[in-house]
């Protein structure tokens, strides 16, 4: 099974290779410069995720941050003395593992000065963060530059938890992902955990009245309760609730078996269903009889996104340290 899954990501990555290969993006870009910078990226991550495996689902949300807005440039982690870089910005405020980007960085450093950008680092934790949760490896294509911008308000470009499929469709669309990249793409709520606030309007507010029983009829009973039981109102702002219950730790199909029963936990989730090519993605993958198939797809939409409107050859720097640019 693991050689027929390496197999189908193998294919997939070709047909996504010379996209790549056009914004000058490849898998051997460090291979004189820094052989070893895979390595030193990942022995940091097997050390941070042997003591906190819920880290694996923010790093992998932080690289989707940072490359719907201004491309995959690893402006999300930059720092604003004024707090208005994206960072600052609602929709990252619940990131978390920014000390941890700067602990890969100083590492990166230490054996290749000046030479791996903070964007590529975010690019391979994502990856890893997804292999080492037992979901596929994938070769990430490197070469990114860091850019010097990083704006809150352009963060409006990242696709908000309460999308409908039109909306959902057209942010994909900005950074060049069609209908099946969303659909694999939200399968990335497979690992992690979310505050209350991000969904509970389907629990007490879903039309506007914020009571108990304005609730998102798309919502699969037993769930909603579930949900109602850990969110107490609209206004818990810190209990964090599994987005995949019961192996939000682990990278597998489970997702799509929970959005087909609909107790997917966000507006976006349940969205997939409105649309009949994600609707038929879902279920197909909610069997869990495609995991090899799923996992090159994974594999492939990661590479695409990461591909968005990358700085490359001479455009932005490799910044020392990642929260701030070079003086």
């Amino acid at each position: 099974m693991a050689s027929r899954a390496a197999t189908m990501v193998a294919l997939l990555l070709a047909a996504v290779a010379a996209t790549c290969g056009r914004a000058q993006l490849h898998d051997k870009f460090y291979s004189e410069s820094c052989p070893s910078v895979e390595d030193v990226v990942r022995k940091e991550m097997v050390r941070a995720l042997s003591l906190a495996p819920s880290l694996a689902g923010p790093l992998l949300r932080m690289h989707f941050h940072d490359c719907f807005v201004r491309g995959c440039d690893g402006s999300v982690l930059l720092d604003s003395a004024n707090k208005t870089a994206e960072k600052d910005a609602q929709p990252n405020q619940t990131l978390r593992g920014f000390g941890f980007v700067e602990r890969v960085k100083a590492a990166v450093e230490k054996a290749c000065p000046d030479t791996v950008s903070c964007a590529d680092i975010l690019a391979l934790i994502a990856r890893d963060a997804v292999w080492l949760s037992k979901g596929p490896f994938w070769t990430v294509p490197l070469g990114r530059r860091d850019g010097s911008v990083s704006i809150s308000n352009e963060t409006d470009a990242l696709p908000p938890p309460t999308s409908n499929f039109t909306v959902l469709t057209q942010l994909f669309a900005a950074v060049n992902l069609d209908a099946k990249d969303l659909v694999v793409l939200s399968a990335g709520h497979t690992i992690g955990t979310s505050h209350c606030f991000s969904f509970s309007d389907r629990l007490y507010n879903f039309t506007g009245m914020e009571n108990p029983s304005d609730i998102d009829p798309t919502l699969e009973p037993q769930y909603m309760m579930r949900l109602k039981s850990k969110c107490a109102s609209l206004n818990d702002n810190t209990t964090l609730v599994e987005m995949d219950p019961g192996s939000f730790k682990t990278f597998d199909t489970d997702y799509f078996k929970l959005v087909s029963k609909r107790r997917g936990l966000f507006h976006s989730d349940g969205a997939l269903l409105t649309d009949p090519f994600t609707r038929a993605y879902v279920q197909r993958h909610a069997t869990g009889a495609f995991k090899d198939e799923f996992f090159a797809d994974f594999a492939a939409s990661m590479i695409k996104m990461g591909n968005a409107n990358p700085l490359t050859g001479s455009q932005g720097e490799i910044r020392k340290k990642c929260n701030v640019v070079n003086h």
